[in-house]
This record gives structure tokens, sequence and C-alpha cells, in this order.
């Protein structure tokens, strides 16, 4: 892959994208005024656009671009100030001073709202297996401006972490966290909403293992919480008690612990 600038670039936004070039250590490429698709026929890869407010992650072949955006987190966290449920927070029975660790980070919908309901005393940490996916969540929570200091706030809380999950979830002290969670069904998610479809580009879809539940169990104090589609036979197949949403596609399921 390389990094360009947007398409109006000055000193300061070359300066930007050369900095992150080599945060990635991959090559940075001038724009000169050259297309996104024009730079990938030229120099062949993935390419990130750094631009004033955003970083834009282009998939070689594709037009739509990944950014970082709270998506669907917004309206959720209206709802959940409004006195609303949340499916996600009452399944995994979060409230303030909650500790999370979130297997399948993706855009961060989840972790996002996890931040908001757990607080300043609480703590979320987000594992994303694609590096670039990474990288842009990361810059995301630390620079996107909502215009709600709570929000903002939340944003801000969350740590990423790059790697695979059963590494790292072996790497976690016993009973660490109290929620450990898994949304692995990126691909049908994702299908149904325009917003975040550039993400089945980059999301890893590894197969769960009784290993990694077996490593989540004993890094969770309280629940192991998974989403997943309803016609899924992973809840029964791991044991998870199940959340049954009539009106929904996707359900929750949560293993007590």
């Amino acid at each position: 892959m390389f990094v360009t600038t947007a398409g109006r670039t000055d000193q300061e936004s070359i300066a930007k994208a050369r900095h992150t070039a080599s945060e990635l250590k991959v090559p940075y490429i001038p724009r000169h005024k050259r297309s996104v698709a024009q730079l990938q026929k030229m120099y062949t890869g993935d390419c990130l656009v750094v631009g004033k407010d955003r970083l834009d992650l282009y998939k070689e072949m594709h037009k739509e671009p990944f950014f970082f955006h709270p998506n669907v987190a917004m309206l959720r966290i209206k709802r959940l100030l409004k006195g609303e449920e949340d499916p996600y927070v009452c399944a995994a029975g979060l409230h303030s001073g909650s500790t999370v660790l979130d297997c399948t980070l993706g855009l961060g919908s989840d972790a996002i709202v996890a931040s908001i309901v757990t607080g300043e005393g609480g703590k979320v940490r987000g594992i994303e297996e694609n590096p670039l996916l990474a990288y842009v969540v990361k810059r995301g929570f630390e620079t996107y401006l909502s215009g709600i200091p709570l929000i903002d706030q939340a944003l801000r809380r969350i740590e990423v972490l790059a790697g695979d999950s059963l590494d790292l979830l072996k790497s976690c002290d016993d009973k660490s966290f109290d929620v450990v969670y898994f949304d692995p069904m990126f691909e049908e998610s994702i299908i149904e909403s325009n917003g975040i479809r550039p993400l089945t580009n980059f999301a890893y879809t590894n197969e769960l293992t009784e290993e990694l539940f077996g490593h989540a169990k004993r890094v969770a104090r309280k629940r192991v919480v998974m989403k997943d589609h309803f016609r899924s036979q992973r809840f029964e197949r791991f044991n998870f008690q199940v959340n049954v949403r009539k009106t929904s596609k996707f359900h929750f399921g949560y293993i007590e612990i």
C-alpha cells in the first residue's frame, strides 16, 4: 500500500501524510493532482488518503473508500440518553465502571456505545486484526468531533490494539475484564448498510473456535457476549444463552461466568 494527500494539498497536509506513511512504514506518493485510481494503476496496492479531517482507505480496484464515522452508534447513544434500552448493553450487563474487551472491533460502533455506558471509571479495549483498519479507527477515535462532548470523551477513552484476538486473549490475565465481546458476522451485517459496506473489503473473517472461547471465558469476570445472525448455529455450539429479538435478524447471546 501507499499514502498520499487529498486533492488539495499544502505543506502542512504533505507533512501530515509523510508522517502517516512513516508510522505505517509504507511509501509516501505525492498526489500531483492525480486521482486515486490513477495512482493505484501506477503504484498498485491499497491507498490511504490523508485529508484535513479524516483518513480515506481505498482498496485496490474499489472506488468506495473506508473511513471512520460513528455510524449507528450515534443513534443508539441518543436512545440510551432518552432512557431506552440497547440490546448489546442489556446482553452484556454493562454499567458505569464496567470493563470490556471487544475482540472484533471493526468500525467500533459497539465499543463507542460501551464507552458511553461504562464512563470515566470503566475501560473499553478493542482488538482489530487488520492493522490498516486498526490505524484508521484509532485515529478516528482520537480526532473525530461529533459536537457532543460526552460522545467525544467516550471516543477518546477507547484503546485500540492491532493483532489477532486469540493471541491477545492469551496474553490477558485471568478475569481481567468484566465482559469479552465478539461480533463475527461482519459480512452479513455490513451488506445491509451502505454506510459501512466498504469495511467488507478489509475485514478479516476468522472462524471462532473452542480455544478462542476458552480463553474468553478465562479472561471474563462476568460474561462472554456474542452477536450473531438469528440462523447461526454458533449460539448452540458454544452454549450461549440467547436474547431472541423477534423483529431483528441478529441476536445477542451470552455465557454467564
